[in-house]
């Protein structure tokens, strides 16, 4: 046994019960000087509220006028996501930065006694429930209960007293907690984009013990450092941790914000998803208003007569899109400035254009546009004279545009000759769907009408069954075609642009007069949510 358990046991509690009473002064000073730190803090912090309000945006009077894009989030989805809170939250302990923690008692017989905990960092860590509810027009509340979480680290300590030599030891630890978790979590516009806000943190320990290494060290000792150290540490965990789920709450913003500008944006073609107001906190919902103003070059876009209005999404889904008609109209004209609106064919494809069918009509015009020359030394040019005109409608989404079609042949041995040329003004009505992580578009109905038409052959009474062969041919098979280019490249932009990180259910995509919804449900493959928080730190 060491020297310090050889002293009586009841000299040890007398010459500690001596010191109560200048204990209890030292711990009322101890309390003035926080309570003079928390006022401190609270003018720093009024003064911060007073520069982040200065700070925050400012909107219209009438903000859903120019409302381009709407994104709502249910309860539902709330409650889905509040299943990955757990992550979050161990994430949160795990990333957290523990400072050392240092201190110095004087006790009777004892002398001082200094102490260091050194080297804090999460060993273990378990939730057993975690719940959410959406505070109308407040916060997003999250109540995480039964946080069981171990903390291992060094304890130094050492002491000097009259009689004692002056000694220094240092023994591992393990501190086991049982916290409760509230976060309050606020949604504001800063920089003109969602911010989550989510400073209203709060721990209240139910259990925290502090195990010495094997528990070899004397028993007071023990004692001594638990009552010592409880209150620092408590403290330190709660700015600590609270301070890092505040940061992960606005790195998960700026994701979101991030994945939807970059799903927005195509090279040099992009949307302003600055909001148009602040964000929504309802009972049931949260929702978020955005300008959606086209961005290319020099192109100007403006808008003011959004028709949205909060009763045109409903509540039974877990994510809802709306877009305005005039969103689709100014993307539309970008890609006609910046010549996307162009396609060539040739060869193979060119040949199933105009064999569809095998009639002395259509032999015919393949022997006469073609004058004998292969598919392969063909090519049919496609493009957009003028920027397609797109209308919302609840049968789908009605496209009408001016096109031109030119047909050049490449006679080998001699120069390349244009032996068709049409304009024709086509309307068609399109229904997009979305399954198996493919965008489907189908043509439901469509309308040509021929503007120009100019053919080097001589057509003579042949012109009528040829130009109704090549309508029908545009209609049949050329527009589908065109169609079928579009849907990879899109299908493409949405999968790259982060959607893999969701598993997207029962997707619908609804028109309707003027605008358009995509409303859906989705989930998170296993440990998704982890996986991004790691690669994150």
């Amino acid at each position: 046994m060491s020297c310090f358990e050889q002293a009586p046991l009841g000299g040890m509690k007398a010459a500690l019960a001596g010191q109560e009473s200048v204990t209890s002064q030292r711990s009322l000073l101890h309390l003035r000087m926080l309570w003079a730190g928390r006022m401190r803090l609270g003018t720093v912090g009024i003064l911060l509220a007073l520069v982040h309000t200065a700070a925050a945006c400012e909107f219209g009077p009438v903000p859903y006028r120019v409302t381009g894009i709407v994104c709502r989030m249910t309860k539902p989805a709330a409650l889905l996501l509040n299943q990955e809170t757990a992550q979050v939250i161990q994430a949160a302990f795990r990333n957290a930065k523990f400072p050392n923690i240092t201190g110095e008692r004087s006790v009777r017989l004892l002398g001082k006694v200094a102490y260091g905990l050194s080297n804090i960092q999460v060993n273990d860590l378990s939730i057993e429930q975690s719940e959410v509810e959406l505070k109308e027009n407040d916060a997003i509340d999250i109540a995480i209960k039964n946080v069981t979480a171990f903390f291992k680290g060094t304890l130094t300590y050492g002491y000097a007293g009259a009689w004692f030599l002056q000694l220094s030891h240092s023994v591992d630890f393990e501190i086991e907690s049982s916290i409760d978790l509230q976060i309050n979590i606020k949604l504001m516009c800063q920089e003109e984009q969602v911010a989550a806000d989510a400073s209203d943190c709060y721990l209240s320990f139910h259990k925290l013990t502090l195990h010495l290494q094997g528990d070899k060290e004397p028993g007071w000792l023990k004692q001594l450092f638990t009552d010592f150290i409880s209150f620092t540490l408590k403290f330190v965990l709660k700015r600590e941790v609270c301070k890092e789920i505040n940061f992960l709450a606005q790195v998960l913003a700026n994701f979101v914000h991030d994945l939807a500008a970059n799903f927005v944006r195509d090279e040099d073609i992009g949307l302003d998803i600055s909001l148009a107001s602040d964000p929504l906190i309802k009972a049931n919902y949260l929702e978020s208003h955005h300008k959606g103003l086209v961005m290319y070059k020099n192109y100007s876009d403006v808008f003011s007569d959004s028709v949205y209005s909060p009763s045109l999404l409903t509540e039974s889904r877990m994510l809802y899109f709306w877009l305005s008609e005039h969103i689709l109209n100014s993307l539309a004209s970008a890609a006609f400035l910046d010549e996307r609106l162009v396609m060539t064919i040739s060869g193979k494809k060119l040949q199933e254009l105009f064999e569809i069918e095998d009639t002395e009509v259509q032999q015919k015009a393949v022997q006469l546009i073609f004058q004998g020359t292969s598919y392969n030394d063909s090519v049919a040019k496609v493009w957009s004279l003028t920027h397609p005109e797109i209308s919302l409608q609840p049968e789908g989404t009605v496209v009408k545009s001016l096109v031109a079609v030119e047909i050049n042949i490449f006679p080998p041995g001699e120069e390349s000759l244009m032996v068709l040329y049409m304009e024709k003004e086509i309307t068609v009505t399109i229904q997009a769907a979305y399954a198996e992580k493919k965008l489907i578009l189908r043509p439901s109905d469509s309308r040509t009408e021929f503007k120009v038409f100019k053919c080097t052959a001589d057509l003579s009474e042949d012109d009528q069954s040829i130009r109704n062969f090549l309508q029908k041919m545009i209609s049949v098979v050329g527009i589908p075609e065109v169609i079928s280019r579009i849907e990879p490249a899109l299908t493409s932009l949405m999968n790259s642009k982060g959607l893999h990180l969701f598993e997207i259910r029962n997707p619908e995509i609804i028109t309707r007069k003027g605008y358009l919804i995509v409303q859906l449900d989705f989930s998170f493959p296993n440990h998704l949510l982890l996986d991004f928080l790691q690669k994150r730190f």
